[in-house]
């Protein structure tokens, strides 16, 4: 998902600086691209996201916009998740944002146009019978997310989240994968499966969240700020 916003972003003509642990894949992001650099960070530490934004300051010279996404916690359910597993999901995508927010508002704070986007879960609105950990920390950061964007508005900052499911990422191959291996079957064959039973007969591409993400920043959003919009597509049940 990060990959698809970074790369929309790109092509609307912002300068992106793009982070992630997976070292190949994010030269090859970069050069895709032409991001403004490509550090490779863990942002479940505390040191290097606040390394991570410094650097960004500096190769942007300022910050206007800021994309909060972190790796997935793992599958399971409460009597197959650990408290270390607990512990490492609650650094990875609850301590990550606030590390984030906080070392990089001051900064856009200073922006004519400053925007944050939080890409978080779908399960958000409607908990997973399988994602444990995403049901117990998303939520969180979501509403931590409309406090700020309340504290923000008065700045012309917006704070929007995007709730993606269906979206065919590494992820959602992740997750196949094991599903395809209990039952016997490719993971092609699970992935069409899945597919045939989403309302739209397939999956959503990274790009397709990427788009939304580049609009949430532009400057005709200007007046969106505090929602959680959920690309799905169609397969919620929720009707806010």
């Amino acid at each position: 998902c990060g990959r698809g916003g970074a790369a929309s972003l790109a092509r609307e003509g912002a300068e992106v600086f793009i982070p992630s642990r997976d070292e190949g894949g994010l030269a090859d992001l970069n050069q895709r691209i032409g991001g403004a650099g490509s550090p490779v960070t863990d942002v479940s530490e505390k040191e290097q996201v606040e390394a991570l934004v410094n650097d960004a300051v500096a190769a942007l010279e300022g910050l206007d916009i800021l994309v909060v996404n972190a790796g997935g916690a793992p599958p399971g359910k409460l009597d197959e998740v650990d408290d270390a597993t607990f512990e490492n999901a609650f650094h990875l995508t609850t301590m990550s944002a606030v590390w984030l927010w906080r070392n990089a508002i001051p900064h856009i704070k200073k922006s004519k146009q400053g925007r944050i986007v939080n890409i978080t879960s779908a399960f958000v609105k409607e908990p997973s019978a399988l994602l444990l950990l995403s049901n117990a920390f998303r939520p969180g950061v979501t509403a931590m997310a409309k406090m700020l964007s309340a504290e923000l508005a008065p700045l012309g900052v917006t704070v929007n989240s995007i709730g993606p499911n269906a979206i065919l990422t590494d992820r959602t191959r992740s997750i196949a994968t094991a599903n395809a291996a209990s039952a016997a079957i490719s993971l092609e064959e699970q992935l069409e499966r899945n597919a045939g039973g989403l309302p739209m007969g397939r999956y959503g591409d990274a790009s397709e969240l990427g788009d939304l993400c580049a609009f949430l920043c532009s400057t005709q959003a200007g007046y969106i700020t505090g929602q959680t919009i959920v690309i799905d597509g169609g397969t919620g049940h929720t009707i806010f």
